[in-house]
């Protein structure tokens, strides 16, 4: 239990230096304790020195709960809400962005090395692997050129992040989108705003205090990013080169208290002052990218995206990695086949995967684990389709298999007993080179939830206009239902084949089939390839 200081402080500061965690600070002239910080002096001392040393007559008393509800106290206005229409808002999505977000949520997984100065770093080739760029961890100090942190020193840090921390910097890159020169001006966000966006309204479980502890150390951590850029010339962009430049300034955090009764002070509200990187001069620049000399790179963040990682991160961090990273591929394209390892790569790390290679049980772990998270990405609405060639129906996960069960009882029963006459039925055990297949597998794209669609607007009209309206040959007709069940029996091959063909599910084809649904041009084109022979 932290202590707190009253009203009757007379301010003499006897007790600031002895304080061993530093948790005594000076805030608009006044000490208080931060309560983030003390801890009674456990491990220093059996009572808190502040107690011990103070010369009045009521020292600092333990923190107690505060009771009631936290008052609205004045604070500096903050920057415009996100999320105006309640699903989804620019972000910045530049690939400092990206591959950011990827080093906050996969941390130790990735390829970290020491440099030439014994400092941890993580390097990747950009710019069409012409160009690099380069995270190492920094102290928490508003500098432009921050000092990093050693080997040790920076895996302690990491050990203590979460994947958390990666919607906090997508809030800031969404609060960048909304500046004229985001590196010269800065925005305000505060705890409610943090608390709004990420879901923690529902957490009653958690106090006040808990709250913004946990608010506090989420919002640090984008922070302590620092970052090298070395870019070839692009275009009409020259080259540049950054060197030890922050990824976010945190300019200020303000600390808004209010009194009880016997005149303790509780904390119950922060207000964060923060400025983009010297990063967003070059990619988030909109003048400079109208004279050609700079980009100006951006593309949609769901609400719904940080709702879902705040709530499933402990249960399924894996999904959350997937989920994050697939936020920037999916703006390349809807049509993007994504490998199985690097899905994989992406959600556990390289170690781990090239460890299940080699060890039975940890290769069936990571089975267990990848299949779940597929099936949180699929009730997210990030659904996998599955490539019919190399990701065939008998590897499928279990939840996609069921999926496919009718709710019919008279069609169930028929489903059961046409799938007790096949040589694979639906209840058999995975084949048991499961792991090598899908060493090989690849899906075909995820199609999107609602709030993802805008990401693809801007790659769509700029094909559209790449391709300066290029005539395709459409089927002037759609296909009915009667003509794809004819056109199957003459064939002789089932609705679950039909549907691994052009990689629907098996209800879709049944929906199909009765009437239920009807075909649009892509999927007709992908039927008459497989049914052309016998319409």
């Amino acid at each position: 239990m932290a202590h707190t200081i009253t009203n009757r402080c007379n301010q003499c500061g006897v007790c600031v230096p002895q304080c061993p965690k530093d948790a005594i600070k000076l805030e608009s002239g006044e000490f208080w304790i931060d309560p983030m910080v003390c801890n009674d002096c456990e491990g220093f001392t059996t009572a808190p020195h502040c107690v011990t040393v103070c010369p009045i007559e009521l020292p600092p008393l333990p923190l107690q709960a505060k009771k009631g509800r936290c008052k609205t106290t004045d604070r500096t206005l903050p920057s415009t809400n996100l999320f105006t229409n309640g699903r989804s808002s620019p972000v910045a999505s530049a690939i400092a962005v990206w591959e950011a977000c990827n080093v906050l949520a996969q941390r130790q997984s990735l390829p970290w090395k020491t440099d030439a100065d014994g400092k941890l770093c993580y390097e990747r080739q950009v710019n069409g692997e012409r160009g690099t760029i380069v995270f190492r961890l920094a102290q928490n100090l508003d500098t432009e050129s921050p000092t990093s942190l050693d080997r040790a020193e920076a895996e302690a840090e990491m050990a203590g992040w979460d994947v958390r921390a990666a919607c906090l910097h997508l809030i800031y890159a969404a609060h960048a989108m909304q500046l004229e020169q985001p590196w010269a001006e800065e925005f305000t966000i505060t705890d409610r705003q943090i608390e709004a966006y990420l879901g923690l309204e529902k957490r009653k479980d958690l106090s006040k205090l808990a709250k913004l502890t946990l608010i506090k150390n989420l919002a640090l951590q984008p922070s302590k990013l620092q970052l090298d850029i070395q870019w070839f010339q692009q275009g009409r962009v020259c080259k540049f080169s950054l060197e030890q430049s922050r990824l976010w300034h945190l300019v200020d955090i303000q600390n808004h208290f209010q009194e009880d009764e016997l005149g303790c002070k509780h904390l119950t509200g922060l207000t964060f002052k923060i400025r983009s990187g010297a990063w967003s001069q070059y990619f988030l620049n909109q003048q400079g990218a109208r004279d050609g000399q700079a980009f100006y790179q951006y593309s949609s963040l769901p609400k719904s995206l940080l709702w879902t990682v705040t709530s499933i991160w402990q249960q399924h961090e894996g999904a959350c990695r997937m989920m994050l990273w697939l936020l920037f591929k999916t703006k390349m394209g809807a049509e993007q086949r994504l490998t199985i390892p690097t899905l994989m790569r992406i959600a556990y790390g390289d170690a781990r995967v090239v460890e299940a290679g080699t060890q039975r049980e940890e290769r069936k772990r990571l089975l267990r684990s990848f299949e779940s998270d597929l099936e949180a990405l699929h009730r997210y609405g990030l659904k996998p389709v599955f490539d019919p060639v190399t990701y065939p129906p008998d590897i499928h996960p279990l939840w996609v298999k069921l999926a496919d069960l009718p709710d019919d009882p008279e069609v169930a029963l028929e489903f059961w007993t046409q799938d007790g006459s096949m040589d694979n039925r639906l209840t058999d055990v995975a084949p048991r080179n499961k792991w090598n297949r899908l060493m090989h597998a690849r899906l075909l794209r995820f199609e999107l939830p609602e709030g993802w669609d805008n990401q693809l607007a801007q790659a769509t009209r700029k094909k559209a206009h790449t391709t300066q309206r290029k005539k395709t040959t459409q089927p002037k007709s759609v296909l009915s239902g009667q003509q794809i069940i004819a056109a199957r029996k003459n064939l002789q091959i089932s609705q679950r084949d039909l549907a691994s063909h052009v990689g629907k599910s098996q209800s879709w084809v049944r929906d199909i089939e009765n009437g239920r649904l009807q075909v649009g041009l892509k999927e007709q084109q992908l039927l008459l390839k497989v049914l052309g022979t016998a319409l």
